[in-house]
């Protein structure tokens, strides 16, 4: 299927739709989480007290970065020219959901997704698990074939292939995993083009 032909689009949000900023090896060192760990799959291994205050603080964390979120190259003329066309939009983050609308908001993007298929951290099991896609299609009641999921990481890759969608990798200058991706292209003006 060509990708113009796709009408339902997710989007990963850090470092897809925004430039990235997290320094998730600090992260890791201020919440005592082995550099080589996933920071989601750390917290949930760690008894409920303590797993609940990480998570706050992350929460906090991660509210500062949202709120002073800068749109990546080519990202809101690429929804903006998808939501224009009527295509169903889709984010599918690892970041709270709560977060992500901050980030929408910051980014002038709000506009372009209905609340309720903006999903976070607490809405399915984190990417690379597919559950959130396999959410989204669901409330659209399409199959997965007919979704697109992108993303800046192997995570959403990952995410995309196991759910049966199609995966776009954006914002990297080469792809690292052609296995796990059918588009390659270096920022979000670029994938715009293919639109055309």
């Amino acid at each position: 299927m060509s990708l113009e032909r796709i009408r339902h689009w997710v989007f990963d949000m850090d470092g897809t739709l925004t430039v990235p900023v997290h320094d998730f090896a600090a992260i890791k060192r201020a919440l005592d989480i082995p550099q080589q760990a996933d920071i989601l799959g750390h917290l949930a291994s760690l008894p409920a007290d303590e797993s609940a205050a990480k998570h706050a603080w992350l929460l906090e964390h991660e509210r500062e970065l949202a709120l002073g979120s800068v749109a990546a190259t080519g990202a809101v003329e690429l929804v903006r020219e998808l939501a224009g066309r009527g295509y169903r939009l889709g984010i599918l983050t690892r970041n709270a959901q709560e977060l992500a609308h901050i980030t929408l908001q910051a980014i002038g993007l709000a506009d372009c997704f209905a609340a309720e298929h903006v999903l976070g951290r607490e809405n399915a099991t984190p990417k690379p698990d597919p559950a959130g896609l396999l959410q989204l299609a669901g409330a659209w009641e399409v199959t997965p074939a007919k979704i697109v999921m992108i993303g800046d990481h192997l995570h959403d890759l990952s995410c995309g292939r196991a759910a049966g969608a199609r995966t776009v990798l954006v914002n990297l200058p080469e792809n690292p995993w052609p296995d796990s991706t059918d588009w390659h292209v270096r920022d979000c003006n670029a994938l715009r083009e293919l639109l055309v």
